[in-house]
């Protein structure tokens, strides 16, 4: 028993007894164990035969059942301007319901409203994950998207950096739409010197090394590691800087000069730097198949707002205006894009979970989408564990918050689901949530399917 007497009675607001504890970090499965809960934070995890040391407020019967620590989607976005701010915030419950105890935020044009809830959430005024933010991302003149800080010089670059700082940012995001490549090198740089860390998209005008040498902490996307395993990269990246070439029109030829061995050996070299990769699979399989997959009777629009199945739009409208041979080049893409997360994995890259869910990104919906990221990760290359991992232990990875997160121990966070069935067997088994605790609240099965039903009550109702 634990030190003391019957008398030092354990008071936990939540027990959970009976379940099988997935250790996710090792892949090991522990039985026998009852989980303590006190506040937002896991108190203890003990023997079951102890049980004459505890009282608790709540206990949950897990018995034949399965916890994990909550998953992670590290990309997701809340846009679609100041008249979406609603429609925006009826996604947080579509999180809870799912699973997703944790989100990070990569960058909008309601920055004000997203760092809102991120203060309400952490103090307990608003229920919804937990958010990490970049705020607006750092960007060139004239950008396509709404709402970022673009810059052309250096003391641009450090007046939008005080304002991130001022905000309270949680990491700086940083695209390649129009950003100048000493000004998009610059700006990772004087981050990493403030103590950022640095999400973004590579320009094609640079290669990826020289991003990830300058000290990007991830790469957005599978595209990039792609170009990054052209033997003729810093070729095309010189072409594209010069204006003789388009990215794409790039496409093709990085393709035809895909050499694995290249990709091996920048992978190591990336892997060595620290870069991560978020490999964002689901929006990727969903804008190359947009001819074979009709998504307009999909269950799930129920959740989503009008304003925001609007913003879905531009990327349908894109698609269907593809010839022939560009639909082929996205299938191409996308498939042999995919096919590196092997390579990536024996390299000792760190693989992170991301959606790319919210406004614009047709069809990849918050909260479910991320299942559906995992079942990709473990079709195109890693075991059910290690999708696992790139949800539950590299997001916190990547902040620096092992402390709090990622396994299930004392101190630990109270973030946690409880599945029917076992996920390292099936990873489709983490759509099996038979309970979420999130910050130690309990979400009964009967409780999720009631932020469900509320959330399509509300957009229902145009609000």
């Amino acid at each position: 028993m634990l030190p003391g007497t019957y008398a030092q009675i354990i008071k936990a607001d939540l027990a959970i007894t009976g379940s099988y504890i997935i250790d996710v970090q090792s892949g090991r499965i522990i039985k026998g164990k009852t989980i303590l809960i006190k506040g937002k934070q896991i108190w203890q995890v003990i023997d079951k035969s102890k049980t004459a040391v505890y009282a608790a407020t709540v206990t949950v019967d897990a018995k034949e059942k399965y916890v994990i620590p909550g998953l992670w989607d590290m990309h997701v976005h809340f846009g679609g301007g100041d008249t979406l701010i609603e429609e925006n915030k009826n996604l947080l419950p579509l999180y809870i319901a799912h699973g997703i105890t944790t989100v990070r935020d990569a960058a909008a044009d309601i920055s004000p409203s997203v760092l809102q809830w991120r203060d309400e959430i952490e103090s307990g005024e608003l229920a919804g994950p937990s958010i990490f933010t970049s705020g607006p991302k750092l960007e060139g003149y004239r950008s396509v998207w709404q709402g970022d800080l673009e810059i052309a010089t250096v003391e641009e670059l450090n007046r939008a950096l005080d304002s991130l700082h001022k905000i309270k940012a949680d990491f700086i995001k940083i695209t390649d739409n129009t950003i100048r490549p000493d000004i998009y090198l610059s700006s990772i740089r004087e981050a990493r010197k403030r103590g950022f860390k640095i999400s973004g998209h590579v320009p094609y005008s640079l290669t990826v090394l020289e991003a990830s040498a300058a000290g990007l902490s991830s790469i957005e996307h599978m595209g990039y590691l792609l170009k990054a395993a052209s033997a003729k990269e810093k070729k095309i990246a010189a072409e594209i800087a010069s204006g003789r070439l388009t990215n794409r029109d790039a496409m093709p030829l990085i393709l035809e000069s895909f050499d694995e061995t290249v990709a091996r050996s920048v992978y190591r070299r990336l892997a060595a730097h620290g870069t991560a990769v978020v490999p964002t699979l689901s929006i990727s399989f969903i804008t190359a198949y947009l001819d074979r997959n009709d998504h307009r009777d999909d269950k799930y629009l129920d959740y989503i707002g009008k304003g925001l199945r609007n913003t879905y739009n531009w990327r349908v409208q894109r698609a269907a205006e593809d010839s022939p041979e560009a639909i082929e080049l996205r299938h191409r893409v996308f498939e042999k894009s995919a096919s590196l997360l092997p390579l990536l994995k024996q390299a000792g890259v760190t693989i992170i979970a991301g959606t790319d869910a919210g406004y614009l990104n047709c069809f990849v919906y918050p909260g479910f989408g991320l299942h559906t990221e995992l079942e990709l990760l473990v079709k195109y290359g890693l075991t059910p564990l290690e999708a696992l991992q790139s949800a539950i232990v590299n997001g916190p990875k990547f902040f620096g918050k092992e402390k709090l997160y990622g396994n299930i121990a004392r101190g630990k966070m109270a973030d946690l689901i409880i599945l029917d069935e076992n996920p390292l067997q099936n990873i489709s088994a983490t759509q099996k949530i038979n309970a979420v605790i999130l910050k130690g609240k309990l979400y009964t099965r009967s409780k999720l399917n009631e932020l469900l039903d509320e959330t399509r009550i509300k957009v229902r109702a145009g609000y």
